[in-house]
């Protein structure tokens, strides 16, 4: 990943890196690694998951 500062602008490069990390998902990553999930209730998070992204999928179409 690379970020390029202009003119000197150090928080606009650092919003531009927070919304790139945020975009590949890397906060969400954090969060979920950042205690133990049991393999019955990770199971039910992906059904979750899917049914979510399938009804946004039915929306959009």
């Amino acid at each position: 990943m690379e970020i390029r500062v202009h003119g000197n602008d150090i928080e606009g490069a650092l919003r531009a890196l927070k919304r790139q990390l945020q975009k590949d998902g890397l906060f969400r990553e954090i969060k979920k690694r950042s205690f133990y999930e049991k393999p019955s209730e990770k199971e039910k998070r992906k059904q979750r998951d899917a049914r979510k992204k399938r009804m946004k999928a039915l929306r959009f179409r």
